[in-house]
């Protein structure tokens, strides 16, 4: 009898919604994201902006069964959540100005369907990812997040007087420790739930302090249902449709990193078909996202880290997070309790599982041969390339649109740079792919 892999093992309801609540606390700050920035840039009320956040909840949900779960063709079935992109957010808001939010999800829904389209094209080129390039990639997505876990730990907004001021450091780094303690110190279920228990114990220390404000639990609504083209039917202008479907084209590519990557830390090889039914998950999600006033979906990276500090490889437990986050999406009030932890303590958590991230990298790495091979210059130069806009986020601002939005991104300029190196110096034969030992074929 064949051996169950562990990503595909059911474990018992109490730890599929322990496990998966950690997910949805570790995403949840990402996640409302875009939506707030989307209708701060437009000027849209604070109803239009509650309404939206419920439908990405909601919609996040959704997206993330179908990944973990599979439906029909779609699903890669690893432990994978999906949530809004941040690649779309400019174009979002460039559109959303000129053609409205009627114009942005008829772009959405178009980008979507392209991307369902193109995406058993698009899985062939897994041939191009062998484990220098794949290594490459998933470093680069750890120490790309890592920022975000920073500004978290200062208080969430570098514009604002109190950033980095010694309450929010301390609080990250008390959340940290804690977070470390109970990894160490504890065992099974205890263990693998530390970023949970660490961002309960930062949260209710934070309480004692006064840095928790719950007054968004009580203006929220008990109900709150999302309805199809609630502001109005999609309209469809070609060079909105156009830049969109360029935005997916990158998403693709990040995706495309994101599945290996969790791929490599569950030790299940993604295979072209399981990529082909990753990304029609994505476009699929992406046309549902248009249809229920949400915005485009991808992979989410800020995930990856968790699966890996918490070694808990069933896709059930992520497929739990995404019913938790449907019925977020249908209690505001739930939502709103969540989203009273406050960014330092989520700071803290992210320091850990963001670097956990670019660790599995460096581990992806570490089996690759570089004597005798010109990985280590592709491995440099894709690093350098991915960190530039870490340094200098509008670097490219002198640059086309067109090519801002594939630029921006510095996992997809590394991720690009990575899989152009690798053919241009190794050569499309699997010139890297060196046995070292008995277990390992680079």
């Amino acid at each position: 009898m064949q051996k169950l892999h562990p990503v595909d093992e059911m474990l018992p309801l109490g730890k599929l919604f322990t496990y998966g609540l950690q997910h949805v606390l570790a995403m949840y700050a990402g996640a409302v994201a875009v939506p707030l920035i989307i209708a701060n840039a437009l000027g849209l009320s604070k109803e239009q902006l509650i309404y939206l956040i419920n439908a990405d909840l909601f919609t996040c949900g959704i997206a993330t069964i179908i990944q973990t779960i599979g439906f029909w063709n779609m699903g890669v079935k690893i432990p994978i959540i999906q949530g809004v992109t941040f690649a779309a957010v400019t174009p979002m808001i460039i559109i959303g100005k000129t053609h409205g939010l009627t114009g942005i999800y008829g772009s959405i829904i178009v980008a979507g369907l392209v991307t369902y389209l193109v995406s058993p094209y698009f899985s062939r080129l897994i041939r191009f990812f062998p484990p220098v390039v794949t290594g490459t990639i998933i470093t680069i997505i750890g120490v790309t997040l890592m920022p975000v876990a920073v500004r978290w730990a200062g208080g969430g907004n570098p514009a604002a007087k109190d950033f980095a001021s010694a309450p929010y450091i301390l609080l990250a780094f008390i959340t940290l420790i804690l977070v470390l303690f109970f990894y160490r110190f504890f065992t099974g279920f205890l263990s693998n739930i530390a970023v949970l228990l660490g961002l309960i114990a930062g949260t209710v220390i934070a309480g004692v302090f006064g840095m928790v404000n719950f007054s968004q639990v009580a203006t929220a609504g008990w109900i709150g249902v999302t309805t199809p083209f609630a502001f109005g039917l999609p309209t469809f202008d070609l060079a909105s449709i156009a830049a969109m479907v360029l935005v997916m084209l990158v998403v693709m590519t990040e995706t495309t990193g994101d599945c290996i990557a969790v791929g490599e830390i569950i030790d299940k090889p993604i295979t072209q078909q399981d990529l082909t039914r990753c990304l029609r998950a994505d476009g699929f999600s992406t046309i549902l996202g248009g249809i229920l006033n949400s915005f485009p979906y991808t992979a989410f990276a800020q995930n990856v880290g968790l699966v890996g500090l918490t070694r808990v490889k069933s896709r059930f437990v992520v497929a739990a997070a995404g019913v938790i986050l449907v019925v977020l999406g249908l209690f505001p009030k739930l939502a709103a309790v969540i989203a009273a932890i406050p960014v330092a303590v989520l700071g803290g958590a992210g320091i850990a599982m963001f670097g956990m991230v670019a660790a599995s990298g460096i581990k992806t790495l570490s089996r690759v041969q570089f004597d005798g091979t010109n990985n280590i210059m592709v491995v440099a130069v894709s690093m350098g390339i991915g960190m530039i806009t870490l340094a200098v986020p509008n670097f490219y601002h002198n640059f086309p649109s067109w090519a801002q939005v594939i630029l921006h991104s510095g996992i997809t300029a590394g991720s690009v740079a990575a899989i152009v190196l690798n053919v241009v110096l190794n050569g499309t034969e699997k010139t890297a792919e060196i046995k070292v030992d008995q277990n390992h074929y680079l």
